[in-house]
């Protein structure tokens, strides 16, 4: 419990604190009572009444309208970090993450690098993605996975070579699509000879 609010609430504005970080914009009430699983919009509204009174938030106008106005000790001080291992250019023949490929660690906050999922950081060559505002040289963390839902951005594994595309299914077939303003960069229609290595969670 942090201070007047309750062991519900507390949980309220932890999960809204850890939003607005991975997010970086307040989320709807929809998307908070989904977050939350309450039954109904008047419950978010009674939680965000609560929070506001307490003065840990404030409201306005609009559907993302929640400001952060102080963050409660409990949660600042329990922040802890995961250790990611960066990855640069991948050898060809050796894994992804094997001890060859791996440059440095980058300590993540694991409001990010959220546990139990294993996680690897991919420096991006090439502009194939920079209308998704992943440019020549930036780095995404990317969550280990083998699989990817619909329109998800994934690291593929072709030929023994990482790519960043966005992953596409249709009519049997698995497309990877840049999401570029040069035009050299084509769909890729692929077969099974391929791995999906994680999905990426963000830009950093």
């Amino acid at each position: 419990m942090i201070g007047p609010l309750t062991d519900k609430q507390t949980r309220f504005l932890t999960e809204l604190v850890n939003y607005l970080e991975r997010e970086k914009r307040p989320p709807t009430t929809k998307e908070l009572q989904d977050m939350m699983q309450l039954k109904s919009p008047r419950s978010v509204g009674q939680y965000l009444e609560s929070l506001e009174r307490y003065g840990f938030i404030a409201r306005g106008k609009g559907a993302r309208n929640i400001q952060l106005l102080r963050r409660p000790l409990e949660i600042s001080e329990s922040r802890t970090t995961v250790k990611v291992p960066v990855v640069g250019v991948v050898a060809c023949g050796v894994p992804l993450l094997a001890e060859q490929n791996i440059e440095d660690y980058v300590e993540v906050s694991d409001q990010i690098a959220r546990r139990p999922f294993q996680y690897f950081i991919l420096k991006v060559r090439g502009n194939s993605m920079n209308r998704a505002a992943i440019n020549d040289g930036d780095q995404v963390l990317v969550r280990r996975q083998p699989t990817a839902a619909e329109g998800e951005i994934v690291v593929a594994l072709i030929n023994e070579k990482a790519t960043v595309k966005r992953i596409r299914f249709k009519d049997n077939h698995i497309i990877l699509e840049p999401e570029s303003t040069e035009p050299e960069h084509k769909p890729m229609i692929l077969d099974t000879d391929f791995q999906i290595q994680g999905v990426v969670m963000k830009t950093l």
